[in-house]
Parts: structure tokens; C-alpha cells; sequence
């Protein structure tokens, strides 16, 4: 019995003044209380990621590689004013991200939107096919990630078969893992700071350019000539979407951040308004260095929009620059992976067995062994461009059922204070799931409902199982 309930049963006038004390102090957004309460929750993980490191984490897995090759796809859908899709699909993933501030503060535990769905909705299957979904869109996602390492950007600096070097990659990816959170979420502060580099680098140049009469700032208000502004720029914002998504993963590394409910808000909206930041101005430097046609036929727009610039800055650059984004991402896409494993075995939705820790490290070494390696098993199976179509569909299932979620669970009272949305917000992120949903091609439907049938097979298998040990003998 804790301390609390010996207090309620030896004195409840006692345990009344305790509860209006904290009340009292509630009115204040976040108190020294709130790490009062994480420090007696139970938790197996270690602590050691601080605020600063989580919104580097955030800000890592939101600026990834996609933002190298998304200027031009934009381009060829709105023009020069592709700035205003960017801006708009920012708003939309603030929505789903505010449904994640509530959620991650009230329950920071490992497993993300598998353990809020489970409280909310309180069946097993359910709980279980949005933990799977996220769980695969993350193996996904690195899987893909790999077969972009070893791609092109790889080949400028050595060439080596592209398949057992996506192999490689992914243990080494493993290895880190596996050694500590602390050191993941470092190596990606490191990689985050490059990412962001390079694109700083990209927008001063072109802004020395314009301010030195090169360029045609009057671009970045044009649209595509004959297209509806609305419908062009509705159409691109859904492409636009996907480069904000990436902050899901930290709900899954709750367990392992100091004052969480005063940190996570912070650090989720400030990477997320940090990211819309730099792509407004990576649209708004494009639109100004180069006409949207020739953007829109561009496999590398910034590249060619530093090369218009004539600053001279050698190809290979940006190539190292890619190859830090996309190991960032797949590093981070593993973190949240081999964590979701562990929250969804501690739930009981996995094996028992994924579930153990690595006694020195305290890190879930079986769940990494695993999402490692069924990442590697994935870059057999498909393209780069198939794989994220499929990432970003089975992430819209999440996020349709964190929404949800969050207004389900709006009747649940916790013990400790947390980040609270108004009810509206949730509803119009349900509406923006929908309206992503109904625009996804019929082929990602089908590469996500095997991938679906995949975790329906492996969850009848563990119930089967689960029956047979619990027969007499």
C-alpha cells in the first residue's frame, strides 16, 4: 500500500486538505508537483532525456530526407506559391499534434497511440491493430530509409551493392540503438544540427542572391496558369502533409523523458512551428531562385536552386547532407519501433518476451533485435517511393484513432497535471484524417491491408497460444 492510501484510510480529513492543496496548485500550468508524481510512476526505462534533446528528436524525424525532393513535387502542383501549401499542411498536423500533447502528458508511458487506444476504447484487437500500424509504419520507414542511404547519395562517395549495404546499415543502426537512448537521441542532435545547416545554408544563399538583383521575388505568389488556387493548393497540401509527419514517434520514448507533462508540449509544438519555419522559407528561397517549371522537373530542387545561385558549393556537399537526414530518420524511425514493441509487450499485446531488458544498458534489446531486423527483411520487398506511401497510410489510421482517443478519454481525471486541448480540435484533425484518407491510391490500400493481414495473423497466433497454456493439463 504507497503512502497515499495509508493517509486516506488512517486520516480522511487529511487526504481531503491533500487533494485541495494540489488543486489549488493546479491552477498554474505546470508545477514542481508534476515531477513529483513521474518520479514515483513505475518505470523500467532510464530517464535521461531532457527537453532540449526531445524537440532535436522531433524537429529530426519531421526534417528528414523528404524535404529535398519535396519542393519540386509542390512546385509542380501550386507554381511559385508553394509556400501557402506548406503553411497549410503545418496546420493540419498541429491539429492531430495537439491530440498527442494531451494524451502523451496524461499516460507517458511507452507504446503511444496503442496504450491510448487501449484505455479508450477498451478492446484488445482495436489497441492491438493501432499499435501494429504504427509499429510497421516505422519498420517501414526505416526499411525505405535504408534503400534511400544507399542510393544515389551513397554512390557519389563509394560504390557498393545497394542491397547488403542497406543490411549493414540497418545493424549499425541497431548496434546505436541498442547501446542507450541517451546516445541515439545525441546522434540525432548531431544529425539535426546538419540537416538544419544545410538548409539555413540554402535559404542564405538565395537570399545574398535576391538582395544582390538576382533572382524574381514576384514568383512566390504565382499559381500554375488555367488551375483552380484552392483545389491546386488543397491537392498539394496533402503532399505537403507527409514531410511534417515524424512527430508521433516521441509519444513512444515517454518513459525515458525528465518532467514530461512540462516538457513535451514545448518541445513537440516548438519543433513542429520550428519545421514550418524553415520550409516557408525553403518555399519562399525556391520560388525566388528559380521558375516553377524548372523546379517541378527537378529530382534535386535544392541542389539546382544552390546552383543558381552561382555561390559555387560543390554537389558532394549536399550529398552529405542527404545521407546525415536520411540515417536521422531511420535511426529514429527504429527508436520509435523497438520502444512501440516494448510498450505493446508490456500491455500484452506482444510476446512477454519482447518486453526484456538489457540489464547494463536498460535498453529493450529483444524488441530492437527485432524491428531490426524486420526492417532488413522489408528492403527485399519494395521501392523507396511504394514503402513511404505505405508509411504514410498506415500512420493516417493512428492518427484517425489518437483523435478519437482523445476526446473519448476527455472524461478520464489523472493525479497529475497535463497539457488539455479544447474538444473542437480533435474533431477538425478527425476530419483532416478523413479527407487524407480518401485521397491515397488503391495500390498503398492494398500493400497496407497485407501488412494489416500480416499483424491479424500474428495476433490470432498469440491468442491461440495464450489458450493452449491456459488449458489443464
Amino acid at each position: 500500500m504507497d503512502s497515499l492510501s495509508q493517509c486516506r484510510r488512517a486520516d480522511p480529513d487529511r487526504s481531503t486538505r491533500h487533494r485541495s492543496f494540489i488543486s489549488r496548485l493546479s491552477i498554474f500550468p505546470y508545477t514542481s508537483l508534476v515531477t513529483i508524481f513521474e518520479l514515483h510512476s513505475e518505470t523500467r526505462l532510464k530517464r535521461t532525456v531532457t527537453g532540449r534533446l526531445l524537440f532535436f528528436f522531433i524537429l529530426g524525424d519531421i526534417l528528414g530526407a523528404g524535404v529535398y525532393a519535396l519542393v519540386g513535387v509542390i512546385s509542380k502542383e501550386v507554381g511559385g506559391a508553394l509556400w501557402v501549401p506548406l503553411m497549410a499542411a503545418l496546420g493540419l498536423a498541429l491539429l492531430t499534434a495537439g491530440s498527442y500533447a494531451e494524451l502523451v502528458t496524461k499516460y507517458p508511458r511507452a507504446g503511444g497511440a496503442a496504450v491510448f487506444a487501449e484505455r479508450a476504447f477498451r478492446r484488445p484487437l482495436i489497441s492491438y491493430l493501432v499499435g501494429f500500424c504504427m509499429l510497421a509504419a516505422g519498420v517501414t520507414s526505416a526499411a525505405g530509409l535504408a534503400l534511400a542511404f544507399t542510393g544515389d547519395y551513397l554512390a557519389a562517395f563509394v560504390d557498393v551493392p545497394a542491397t547488403p549495404a542497406a543490411l549493414v546499415f540497418l545493424a549499425l543502426l541497431g548496434l546505436l540503438n541498442a547501446r542507450g537512448i541517451r546516445e541515439s537521441v545525441k546522434s540525432n542532435l548531431v544529425m539535426t544540427v546538419i540537416e538544419v545547416s544545410g538548409l539555413l545554408l540554402v535559404i542564405g544563399l538565395v537570399a545574398f542572391y535576391v538582395l544582390t538583383g538576382g533572382g524574381d521575388v514576384s514568383r512566390v505568389s504565382e499559381f500554375t496558369p488555367g488551375v483552380n488556387p484552392a483545389a491546386a493548393v488543397l491537392g498539394a497540401s496533402l503532399i505537403a502533409y507527409y514531410s511534417f509527419v515524424g512527430f508521433e514517434v516521441s509519444a513512444n520514448v515517454a518513459e525515458e523523458v525528465r518532467g514530461i507533462s512540462r516538457v513535451y508540449p514545448r518541445a513537440l509544438f516548438g519543433a513542429l512551428l520550428t519545421a514550418g519555419v524553415v520550409y516557408l522559407l525553403i518555399g519562399l528561397a525556391a520560388s525566388a531562385a528559380l521558375p516553377a517549371k524548372a523546379l517541378a522537373g527537378s529530382s534535386s530542387p535544392l541542389l539546382d536552386v544552390v546552383a543558381a545561385t552561382g555561390a559555387g558549393i560543390p554537389p558532394w556537399l549536399f550529398g552529405l547532407v542527404a545521407l546525415v537526414a536520411v540515417t536521422n530518420g531511420a535511426l529514429l524511425a527504429l527508436v520509435m519501433a523497438s520502444r512501440l514493441t516494448y510498450g505493446m509487450a508490456g500491455q500484452g499485446l506482444l510476446p512477454a518476451a519482447l518486453g526484456r531488458i538489457l540489464p547494463n544498458r536498460r535498453t529493450p534489446w529483444v524488441a530492437i533485435v527485432v524491428t531490426t531486423g524486420a526492417a532488413m527483411v522489408l528492403t527485399l520487398t519494395g521501392d523507396l517511393a511504394s514503402l513511404a506511401e505505405t508509411v504514410v497510410l498506415l500512420l493516417l489510421f493512428v492518427f484517425l484513432s489518437t483523435n478519437i482517443a482523445v476526446l473519448v478519454l476527455k472524461r478520464d481525471r489523472v493525479e497529475h497535471a497535463h497539457f488539455s486541448i479544447p474538444a473542437l480540435i480533435p474533431y477538425l484533425a478527425i476530419g483532416s484524417c478523413v479527407l487524407l484518407l480518401s485521397q491515397q491510391d488503391g495500390a498503398i490500400w492494398l500493400r497496407a491491408a497485407i501488412l494489416l493481414a500480416v499483424g491479424l495473423v500474428l495476433y490470432a497466433a498469440g491468442r491461440f497460444v495464450g489458450s493452449r497454456r491456459n488449458l489443464p493439463a
